[in-house]
């Protein structure tokens, strides 16, 4: 087998096209003038297959993924997401190998551009590659202007919640607790939820500080899993 290029991924996309599957995008990316998707070109080709196809490309060198990250095509994107992702867990996957997939997606993150592209790669490329390594990036992206930016500090945490490690969630949660955007709302809300089924008490202590000023959404998301008591207690705290 010839090794994988991102021409043959567009080509295998194109073959998977549905038209079908591209009039029901709408309902899961807001591509509307003045929305956060705006100008991002859909084909019409399922995330199944999306995926099922990264897995088949798995072994695509770094200087093709981001090659497919060029491109203007959002599923080629999450193809080449997907791919880091993938091949960032293989064991076989050198250290050297890991370093250059962290790498692009640190230094290509204006290709990761929107809410499932940063979703599939944060963790499992960024945040994995810095569970024995400083942080610092994380905290200055979670400063960054650029919305994807900072999901991608939030969510590259969860890597660190699964290995027991909640200092650098918590710390960047009050870094973005008062962000006004609704897809950090979410994000924040969803680590401070995975965090509270490991420390529930750090996450009370945090909801202590700011149920009555975080944004509502933020709030639902962290207590989700606690009891219907609990829930209308927490969000009878929050103002107005």
């Amino acid at each position: 087998m010839h090794a994988p290029t991102a021409d043959a991924f567009i080509a295998a996309l194109w073959a998977n096209q549905s038209d079908a599957e591209l009039a029901k995008i709408g309902r899961y990316f807001k591509t509307g003038e003045g929305e956060y998707g705006s100008g991002d070109r859909f084909i019409g080709v399922r995330m199944g297959t999306v995926f099922t196809l990264a897995k088949e490309f798995v072994a695509m060198e770094p200087a093709e993924i981001e090659h497919l990250l060029e491109s203007d095509i959002h599923e080629a994107r999450a193809g080449a997401v997907s791919i880091m992702a993938k091949q960032y867990g293989l064991k076989k996957t050198s250290v050297e190998r890991r370093d250059a997939l962290a790498g692009l997606y640190l230094r290509r993150h204006d290709r990761i551009n929107n809410w499932d592209l940063v979703d599939l790669g944060a963790h499992q490329v960024l945040g994995a590659s810095l569970l024995d390594r400083p942080r610092d990036v994380l905290y200055a992206m979670a400063r960054s202007s650029n919305l994807w930016e900072r999901r991608s500090a939030m969510f590259a945490t969860f890597a660190f919640i699964r290995k027991r490690q909640f200092d650098d969630t918590m710390a960047i949660a009050e870094i973005l607790v008062a962000d006004e955007h609704d897809l950090i709302h979410k994000v924040v809300g969803g680590m401070l939820r995975a965090v509270a089924g490991h420390d529930r008490p750090r996450v009370e202590a945090f909801l202590e500080r700011h149920a009555a000023t975080m944004p509502r959404t933020m709030l639902r998301y962290a207590i989700e899993h606690f009891s219907p008591e609990e829930r209308a207690d927490w969000l009878g705290r929050k103002a107005g």
